[in-house]
């Protein structure tokens, strides 16, 4: 790579080749591009970007909220005088991103502290409607609807034990109260289908996120009682056929460890596209 080319916070007239970058990548990192499109709004991003005075952009690091999102392409950057200028000094929550990428970042972090948790994923895209299941679940009362923020308190339930089964890393505390402000913010965007049986919310699936030309999917969780019965891969499929049928492709992150969701999501036709990788602090 060119000399020319060296790391630096993002000015004004950056943002559009920023936007571009991200959007000829947009596959690879979705999460990135969904932080970049809420920057506007939200005062707690930083961006750094690796360019040159030509108005070319290689690479472009994230930090939101203390998480660092790595958009680095596979480019050989010279990350060791950029850390030591800039992240090594900065209180970091965790690294998530290409798996490739994250790893090399954290390599050269010096924080003074070994990682609290490696959480590994698949990055699994789908671009057209999801396969139909052969088997639907036969479920008497079993209805998939479509929650408010009126129903915060039958769904906050199922957003806290998602937290603690799949989000939290190990040693961490759970917090109902901020919880229960991550399920408000679910409800009031209305990305959002539950499964209800005889009035009781049982489980639920949401977009955590929306890109440039893709929604990413999280938040999926039925309670262990009714697991096996067909509820999550029901849920799922309905939820993933309204998406798609809006003109976007869908995205998520499958946990390595939960076979029993990649197999859900591969049989809806998803295809694995990365390894994707999140390291605690």
């Amino acid at each position: 790579m060119s000399d020319s080319f060296s790391w630096r916070k993002i000015k004004k007239s950056d943002f559009p080749l920023l936007e571009r970058l991200l959007k000829s990548e947009e596959n690879n990192y979705v999460n990135a591009s969904a932080k970049f499109l809420l920057h506007e709004e939200d005062d707690n991003a930083v961006f750094w970007v690796l360019g040159d005075e030509k108005n070319e952009i290689k690479a472009a690091i994230i930090n939101w909220k203390n998480n660092i999102l790595p958009v680095l392409r596979g480019h050989n950057t010279p990350l060791n005088d950029f850390y030591k200028k800039f992240l090594s000094s900065k209180k970091i929550h965790s690294l998530q991103g290409l798996k490739k990428e994250v790893m090399a970042l954290e390599k050269v972090i010096k924080t003074g502290k070994k990682p609290a948790d490696i959480i590994d994923y698949h990055l699994m895209s789908l671009d057209t409607p999801p396969k139909k299941k052969e088997k639907t679940p036969n479920i008497p009362n079993l209805k998939l609807i479509t929650p408010t923020l009126a129903d915060i308190d039958a769904i906050a339930p199922l957003q806290a034990e998602y937290e603690k089964e799949e989000v939290l890393p190990k040693g961490a505390s759970f917090s109902p109260a901020s919880s229960r402000v991550n399920t408000a913010n679910i409800l009031a965007k209305g990305q959002v289908l539950a499964a209800e049986i005889d009035g009781r919310y049982i489980g639920k699936i949401n977009v955590s996120a929306v890109s440039f030309t893709r929604f990413q999917v999280g938040g999926v969780y039925v309670f262990p009682e009714y697991r096996g019965k067909g509820i999550a891969g029901a849920m799922t499929y309905e939820f993933i056929s309204s998406l798609i049928s809006q003109g976007k492709g869908v995205t998520l992150f499958a946990r390595k460890s939960n076979t029993a969701a990649c197999r859900l999501y591969l049989s809806l036709g998803f295809k694995k596209i990365k390894d994707y990788c999140i390291i605690y602090y």
